[in-house]
Parts: C-alpha cells; structure tokens; sequence
C-alpha cells in the first residue's frame, strides 16, 4: 500500500511539473526571407533545427520562403523537403509546357516549322497581347499541390501542422497581403509570383505578386502570431559594388534590391536581443541559379549550425520533442477514393472536357501521378494559362474540382518564324513566316490555322482543323494551300536549268491521332501548278499542270526536342497517288519515308537519321523531283545541287552540349557536333546502288534560342567541294 501515496505524488506534482515545463516553454517563430534560388538555404537551416530538436510554432515567409515554409507547415521534414528540390528538375519547372513527349500530337507539330516558341495574343480591341509573364507558373504549382495533397482540405492556416503566413503584394494596390486561410498552394504561388517572371497570381478577387516588393522579411507578421522568440534566416540578395554595374541587367537588379533591402533593414531593426538571426553565407549566389540548389543547402546548414549555441537554448530533449511532434495538427497520409470530377463554377464551360478526360480516375483511389498525367494532356491542348484542381466534399463524396483558366491573352494567337541560310560567298536564303491560330471555335475544339510565309519559297496555307470528340482523336481537315519553289534540272550531273514552280490546291483530310505520339491521316488533294524556266535556256518552254490524287501518312513523334533531340524516335511514312480520275495530268505514285533516333548518355548525343523517297511512273519533270544539298543534307554541297525522281540519304550525328547551357532558368543550351552523310539522288530506279552513294560530313556549333536553332557550321563533299553555313531555323 505504500505504493499508493507514491503514485498520488506522481501524478499530482510531477506530470503536472512535466506539462507547465511544455506550457513555459518559449514560443518559437520562423521567419524565412524571399530570394529566389538562394531560398534553398532554407532549407539547409530547417535540417539543423530537426536534428537539434528545436520546435517551430509559428512560419511566416515571403517568396521562396513562404515555399519553404508552406511545405515545412503542412508537416513535411526537412529530409523530405530537400529531397523533393533536389529531385526536381528546375529547368523544367521554370517551363509551362510539359516536357516534349507528353504533349498532344498536335501541338507536337507546332514546332515543326521554323516558329519561334512563343504565341503572342490577337484581341479585336488590344491587338498584340503579351502574356502576363514569362512563365505561368503550371509545372511549379503542380509540383507544390502533390507535396502539399495531404492538406489540402485544411483551410485556416493555423489548423495546419504548424500555423503559416505568407506574404504577397496585391498588383493593384501596392499593398502586402497576409494569407492566413484558403488554399495553401496558391498561397504559395501567389508569395513567389515574381513580376516579369511568373504571371501574377489570382486569389479571392486579387491580383497578387511577389511579396518582397513590400515585406522580404516578414518579422512583424511572424510576431504578431504570438510567439516569444523569433529565428529569423535572411537570404536576400547584396547590393552590387560600383564596379560590378557594368549592364542595364545589372542595374535594373540594383535598382530591385536597394528596394527590398530597405523594408528588410527596417524590418530588421525591429528585432529583440533573444531573436537569433541566421545569415546564410552566399555572396553573389544569384536568385535565378537553381542550378545551383546543393550549394545553397550546404550554405543555410552551414550558418545554422554556426548560430547552434543560441539555438541550443531553444532545443528540446528526445521525449520532449517527440512530445511536442505528437501534439501538432495531424498530417493525413490516407488519400480518399474519387466519387467524382467536376469543373468549378468559374470554368463551367469546360465541364464536358474535364468529364471526357479524366473519367477513369471516379471508383479509384487518388492516384497523384495519374492526376498529374491527366493535367498535362488537358494543358497540352495548349488553350489553358493555368490548370489546378482541388479536394473537395459534396454531400459526403470526396471529388477533384478543376480549375481552368483560358488563357487571358487568347484564344486567337500568332507565332512569328525567321529561317536564314547564308554560304558567306553572297548566296544567301531567307524564309519569314507568320501563323495565325484561332481556337476554341465550337465546343469540341475546332481550330482555324492560316500559315503566310514570304522569301524564298512563299507560301499561304489555311487549315480548318475539326475534332469529331472531346477525346480529340479523329478528326476532319479541309484546307487551301498556295507554295512556289525553285527546283534544279540536272542532266550527267550539271545544272542546265533553274526552274520557278508555283502550286496552288486544296484538300480534305480525315484522320485520327494515336494516344499523343501519332496521327495516321488520309486525304484527297485537287490543284494545278505551272513552271516556267528563271535560270537556264530561255528557249524552254513554261508549261503548266494539274494535281489530283489521294494520300495516305502515318507519323510517329516521341523526340524529347525538335531542335536538338537528345532521346527519343521520329518516323513518317507517305504515299501519295496522283491519278487522272481526279483531274492529274498524269497518274504516278510517290513514297517518302524519313525516320530519326537520338540516344544520350550525360552530355553526349547520338543520333541515325535516314531519309529516302521515290516516284514510280512519272514524268522526269522538275516539279516531281527530290533534291538535296545544303546543312545536313549532303553539307558539302549548296543547298539543292542535286534533284531527281529517287533519292536517299543516311546520317551519323554526334554532338556534346557545352558550357552550362540548358542548366539555368535563363541559360541557353550551346551544343558543338560532326556529322557524316551519305546519300544521292538518281534519275531511274535501276541506277539506285550503295556503291553511288556521296559521302559528305559537317562541323558544326549550335545554339539553342528562343527564335530557334543557330548554326555556325562547314561542310565538305567528298569531291572536294566545301561549303560554310550561317543557319537559323529547324533543321530535324
């Protein structure tokens, strides 16, 4: 019975004592700054308070640490937090579109004329429209939605695991908004929205944008959340020395950070002696070097635990740290069956869309990555600024509410291309182009697409492109196209004439696409044409002709890129039958086949490409004729210097990227490559042989723009011939 007394003392003094120690115990308050890149030191210091056991109760942070911070507040580990920015592939993350492969088979072909990779808007009363940024900000907020799934129904910040602020500036009134409630992840979208990067981000009615325009370094939010003691962790960037202003870029971020560090100074004035400020050593570490993110970790580890003596006073023991761990709001890790997918009210009209696409996820458990795959393909239509969805519960049903916002500088847009070709011995060829885009043209999608091309080889093309099925896999295509080109007549190998051949003819297609990687298509095409002699004997004569046949194409795309593919396959197969019956001035048949594979392994590429095409019972005319010559086709050669009815060629390609092109959000990619080439053209069947083939090979530097592929390049035919090329536009 002596026990007893013992056990009364126990519980009434000692577990009481135990839970006043928790209770008297100081608050602690985690201030993160903005800075871009340089945030990841962030979350080098998160890493050094889980392992000193130091608690957090309370995360304000603006920008790249209201990321930080959000993750860190919906339960997330530091171990797992780092994990996930190492993980993820920041070039891509800085891009709207997903990567190659997954993109529409449609919107594939985009790229495949010599356009730049931007569309500009058309609007009847605002003309050219720019988008609001560079980047809208799709792949980043999806990355951030999955981490952030497990609470996502939590809706007051302060019901997350750790209670949260962060901090953005509303566009319109220049004043910092507080978030403390409603969707975590467009919370942290809206705090890193920085302007001219990221289009700004609309929350509850605001336009909001990057807060370190307004509180960098948000002490008196974190303060005002009632903690005692404040950590605060600055990463905002130095300001330039004198001689270090030396580009308007340069001044233009001077001008920038004398901005923020102002209200950072300020805000920092207003600190108490027990608050522990960590400065992470990064110099002139660049807020856009995301390249660079292990570096930035080591460096927020670094100065944590050069501050860990004032952070030991803060440190709980093993017991009272676990203790404290168990008491925070729960972190769901149970993710529910979908009852249904719905648009919400302000997407309304895409509700049959979202239905037709995403069907197969109601009955299952949520699928993360199936969700992500089924945003991409809906983004790859190409009409969305923004696609996001939500967990929500609808009369006792859990279900996925999407959220897609047309893209507010369409639905009509225009894309511009330039093509040059210079052999710096005064032959120069130029193409410009423009693309009219009209989308959204009915309810299943119809697109309007006009091609007008000046230069060299003018063209005007128009396609009225109707999808059968929300699905988008068959469809019908009329169309109307008007092209003139220069075509050689060769007779033992010379030139005898330059011939100008001008076509005009419309067509019908029917076809369908193949899950996002093929289209098989068939058509019927009428037109007439006419050649007449610009280079040559004047005394031939200019004739005219007439088109009419049926075609039939298969096309395959998974190529990674179309300017400097890295991985992946590109093949087309197309027959095409021109017949008097439908109004030919002879019947005849051609076949063309092209098919590419590029292999890589770190920086180096290998790439077979392989072209090969004839005519069966035609005319030896110019206008039927293949023709080759120019960079990577027969490089040793000028462009189009041989042409006949059958042609072949195979190529070798190996090319290194160079440099840190392609690593940063801004780097442009820079690649340095040799090609072999063999190939010919003949002007009958029987004459086709291996042994006649003409082996050529180029050296070439590349860049890749946003205007498209820069070549520097030479090549030699076997002959002895040798040509140099200046070379802009697509050449794959």
């Amino acid at each position: 019975m002596r026990l007893l007394p013992a056990a009364i003392v126990w519980l009434t003094v000692l577990v009481p004592a135990a839970h006043a120690a928790e209770e008297t115990r100081p608050r602690v308050g985690l201030v993160l700054s903005g800075g871009g890149a340089r945030g990841a030191a962030h979350v080098g210091v998160l890493k050094v308070l889980d392992e000193m056991h130091v608690p957090v109760d309370a995360i304000a942070g603006t920008s790249m640490g209201a990321v930080v911070g959000g993750l860190y507040a919906s339960g997330m580990s530091a171990a797992e937090i780092e994990t996930l920015i190492r993980s993820l592939n920041w070039q891509d993350a800085f891009r709207d579109r997903p990567p190659r492969e997954e993109l529409g088979f449609r919107r594939k072909q985009d790229e495949r004329n010599f356009l730049v990779r931007f569309a500009l808007g058309l609007k009847k009363d605002k003309g050219l429209v720019l988008p609001p940024g560079l980047v809208q900000g799709q792949t980043l907020e999806q990355v951030l939605r999955n981490a952030a799934l497990p609470v996502a129904e939590v809706q007051r910040f302060d019901k997350l695991p750790i209670p949260f602020r962060a901090i953005a500036t509303d566009l319109e009134t220049g004043q910092p908004v507080v978030m403390d409630s409603g969707d975590l992840v467009t919370a942290m979208r809206a705090s890193m929205s920085a302007p001219g990067v990221f289009a700004p981000a609309q929350r509850e009615g605001r336009l909001l944008v990057d807060g370190g325009l307004v509180e960098n370094l948000p002490i008196d939010t974190a303060r005002a959340m009632g903690v005692d003691v404040l950590i605060v962790v600055d990463v905002s960037f130095p300001l330039y020395s004198r001689d270090e202003l030396t580009s308007p870029l340069e001044v233009t971020n001077q001008a920038f950070a004398i901005l923020i560090r102002g209200r950072t100074l300020e805000q920092r004035k207003k600190l108490l002696p027990t608050d522990i400020v960590i400065d992470p050593p990064l110099g002139r570490f660049a807020s856009s070097e995301f390249s660079r993110v292990p570096q930035a970790l080591r460096a927020g580890e670094e100065a944590a635990r050069g501050a860990s003596a004032s952070l030991a006073k803060l440190s709980l023991s093993e017991a009272d740290y676990r203790q404290y761990l168990a008491a925070r709001n729960t972190r769901s890790t149970e993710l529910p069956v979908i009852d249904f997918v719905r648009a919400d009210a302000a997407s309304s009209q895409y509700d049959a869309l979202v239905k037709e696409t995403m069907h197969d996820l109601v009955g299952k458990k949520l699928d993360k990555e199936l969700v992500r795959s089924k945003l991409s393909s809906l983004y790859a239509l190409d009409r969305f600024e923004t696609i996001d969805y939500q967990l929500i519960e609808d009369d006792g049903r859990a279900g996925l509410q999407l959220d897609l916002r047309r893209k507010s500088w369409g639905p009509n847009y225009m894309r511009m291309g330039l093509n040059l070709e210079d052999d710096f011995e005064g032959n120069s060829r130029y193409n410009a182009a423009v693309r009219f885009i009209a989308t959204e043209l009915n309810k299943l999608g119809g697109e309007w697409l006009t091609d007008v091309q000046i230069g060299e080889n003018p063209k005007l093309f128009t396609e009225f492109y109707q999808p059968l099925s929300l699905a988008s896999r068959y469809f019908l295509a009329p169309s109307f196209d008007f092209e003139e080109r220069s075509v050689f007549e060769l007779r033992d190998a010379d030139r005898v004439a330059e011939y100008r051949v001008r076509e005009v003819q419309g067509g019908l297609d029917f076809g369908r696409e193949i899950s996002n990687w093929g289209e098989i298509r068939f058509g019927v095409r009428r037109g007439t044409g006419r050649r007449r002699v610009l280079i040559g004997d004047p005394s031939l004569p200019a004739s005219e002709f007439d088109r009419g046949g049926y075609f039939t194409r298969f096309s395959y795309d998974r190529l990674d890129s179309i300017f400097f593919p890295r991985h992946g396959q590109q093949f087309d197969l197309e027959w095409g039958a021109e017949r008097e019956s439908v109004g030919a001035t002879r019947s005849f048949d051609t076949v063309r086949t092209s098919w590419l594979i590029a292999r890589s392994f770190e920086r180096h590429t290998l790439i077979f490409w392989t072209d090969m095409g004839t005519t069966v019972d035609a005319l030896e005319t110019p206008e039927n004729s293949f023709a080759l010559g120019g960079f990577l086709n027969l490089s040793g050669l000028a462009p189009g210097f041989l042409a006949g009815p059958h042609y072949g060629i195979g190529r070798l390609m190996y090319y290194r990227r160079i440099g840190r092109g392609g690593e940063g959000v801004l780097d442009l990619p820079a690649y340095a490559g040799v090609s072999l080439e063999a190939g010919n053209v003949w002007q009958n069947r029987r004459d086709v042989s291996f042994g006649d083939l003409r082996t050529n090979a180029s050296l070439f530097f590349g860049l890749d723009t946003p205007l498209g592929p820069v070549y520097l390049a030479t090549g030699y035919d076997e002959g002895g011939d040798q040509a140099f090329y200046l070379f802009l536009g697509r050449t794959f």
